[in-house]
């Protein structure tokens, strides 16, 4: 086989939300339309997502959660994690306590802790990767905790939410764009942290600007281009360089080596009202017919097949 332009780690977030999603997330990896999994250990149905990842040979990381459900550990009664019912605050709510310096770090690292070594009971081995359910794990304090949490458990891989092009994607509504914007100022800052704790992440990151409805084929083509046109060893600022040669000139030789990418995708059958979630019912994202297009577009012929005619390899954190 020729050697591959990109290994392409198409990750399957939020496995173990709830059983239907769940059998999506496996009939897409199946059909060859995702090559890795992320999975939420506190949601109520992660024991039969690790036991599909076991039956099915998936390559499986952490979703580390801290936004949504109620918390693995039992040490956390009262948290500042936690509202008044007992629940984390939610993607927002996280986010303005976190502001508000309410937030105790040692907590946070309590709770995470909790769920690596609940992720091995369930799995049976250490994660593969470990990245952050909604993006907390790059929100300031939070990272120097998760930095610290994935090097003493030896965890090598996390994930860089900046999307190289995302400025030009004018399609995506005002509030999506302000999220997002937000999202990579504080990923471009957790790179010293993640960089100092020897924890790596692909040269390119994608799935922004396609997630749900955005995701289609001619949309997929437009992200993975930059994919294509980035070279390791000479990176114009489109492709997002400072990033990748934060952590690839000290240790590439071979500038022709294949580019490395993650491209974040949520498939899956929609949740039914009531089942599924992390402890406190399923989301209006998780019961969206989106889930059913990601997983459909995924697994279209024609996405696979531009895939082989790009020389693009799929491949799992640990083939990396």
């Amino acid at each position: 086989m020729p050697q591959p332009k990109v290994k392409l780690v198409v990750t399957g977030d939020d496995f173990g939300y709830c059983e239907r999603r769940n059998q999506g997330i496996v009939d897409c990896f199946k059909a060859g339309g995702i090559s890795n999994v992320s999975l939420l250990v506190n949601a109520v149905s992660a024991k039969h997502a690790s036991d599909l990842a076991k039956r099915y040979h998936i390559p499986i990381g952490l979703h580390a959660n801290l936004s949504e459900g109620l918390p693995v550990s039992r040490e956390l009664k009262g948290s500042t994690l936690l509202n008044k019912d007992g629940f984390f605050h939610g993607k927002m709510g996280f986010r303005d306590v976190l502001q508000s310096g309410q937030l105790k770090m040692s907590e946070v690292e309590v709770e995470l802790r909790a769920q690596v070594n609940h992720f091995f009971e369930l799995v049976g081995h250490m994660p593969d990767h470990m990245d952050g359910h909604q993006h907390v794990h790059v929100l300031p304090e939070v990272r120097e905790v998760f930095a610290r949490v994935l090097s003493d458990f030896g965890i090598t891989y996390t994930r860089v939410p900046v999307e190289p092009g995302l400025k030009f994607c004018t399609f995506l509504p005002s509030h999506l764009r302000d999220f997002y914007t937000q999202v990579e100022k504080d990923a471009l800052e957790s790179v010293e942290v993640f960089h100092r704790h020897d924890i790596r992440w692909p040269d390119i990151y994608l799935g922004l600007s396609t997630m749900g409805k955005y995701m289609s084929i001619s949309n997929l083509k437009r992200a993975l281009v930059f994919t294509r046109e980035a070279r390791v060893s000479s990176l114009d600022d489109s492709v997002n360089s400072p990033l990748i040669r934060t952590q690839t000139d000290e240790t590439t030789t071979d500038s022709y080596r294949p580019v490395t990418a993650e491209l974040m995708v949520h498939p899956g059958y929609p949740s039914h009202p009531h089942q599924g979630g992390c402890g406190d019912g399923p989301d209006d994202f998780s019961q969206s017919t989106d889930r059913l297009h990601e997983l459909n577009t995924l697994r279209d012929p024609l996405v696979l097949s531009y895939y082989r005619q790009q020389r693009i390899h799929l491949c799992a954190f640990k083939d990396i």
